[in-house]
């Protein structure tokens, strides 16, 4: 009870037009109109009111079933949805990034690339070959057996939700993270059934012009959003102008571009 109602007050501040109305943001997964663009692949959006210049945001989301789609990381400078393959059903940036590398623990093609990075709020998402995934704590990743068996993953924070609880430091201030900040967000999670979400903010006040506007959500109303998506685990990647998805619907594709390029994107190809 206690879990739920704290979630719920995560949910205040956040609503979703759903019905011709605006709701509650507890009504946002049953909102969703999902379209299927492949076996295992499907999409929708949605509109977030919110406080100050989150007053109109445009949430994108995707989900991919990973027994259907395989991951991988194209690790290139100045990467974006730009440079996908032509067979990515999905393509967005990847962790975070310093200095213009990646940053922590990055296994590419089965290969350790990077060593774990430190951060309390950090944690690896290893792609299995499998098809399953795994949530993997910082000193999990130290463990130079934590790649095995692992087609791709990477590092990245913050975490949003442990087994659907939003950790302490994005519910009390003064614990190492800004909880006031508003951006542009970029988010992974992985529901009850195993499907990965990812969900996208764009600023929806000046038409999609003007979409790219790092207008948005803070960290802890991102945690709300992926938990209202039913995400069981999250975390965020980089967002603000580096965030950025693209979606292959047959012979089209829609794109939501970043406004600077990163070193490292997660692809999903049909397997």
């Amino acid at each position: 009870m206690f879990v739920t109602a704290l979630l719920t007050s995560l949910w205040v501040a956040l609503s979703v037009w759903s019905g011709g109305r605006w709701a509650p943001l507890s009504r946002l997964a049953a909102s969703l109109e999902w379209r299927p663009t492949a076996p295992g692949v499907s999409w929708s959006e949605a509109r977030i009111s919110g406080p100050g210049e989150a007053w109109r945001i445009r949430l994108i989301v995707t989900r991919l079933d990973p027994h259907q789609v395989r991951f991988r990381l194209d690790r290139a400078p100045g990467w974006s949805i730009d440079r996908a393959p032509e067979a990515a059903l999905l393509a967005i940036n990847a962790g975070q990034f310093t200095n213009g590398l990646p940053w922590g623990w990055t296994v590419t093609d089965g290969r350790l690339q990077n060593l774990a990075g430190t951060g309390p709020l950090s944690v690896g998402v290893a792609f299995d070959s499998s098809g399953a995934v795994r949530w993997l704590e910082p000193d999990a990743l130290r463990d130079p057996r934590a790649q095995l068996g692992v087609a791709a993953g990477f590092q990245s924070y913050p975490r949003l939700l442990t087994d659907g609880v939003v950790p302490l430091p994005l519910r009390e201030e003064g614990r190492g993270v800004d909880l006031t900040h508003r951006d542009a967000r970029l988010a992974l999670g992985q529901d009850r059934e195993g499907n990965i979400l990812v969900a996208l903010t764009r600023f929806d006040g000046a038409g999609d012009a003007l979409g790219f506007v790092p207008f948005g959500l803070t960290v802890t109303e991102m945690a709300g959003v992926m938990q209202a998506l039913g995400a069981r685990n999250a975390v965020l990647l980089d967002g603000g102008i580096s965030g950025q998805m693209l979606i292959r619907e047959g012979n089209e594709s829609r794109r939501w571009r970043g406004l600077r390029t990163v070193p490292l994107g997660l692809v999903a190809i049909s397997r």
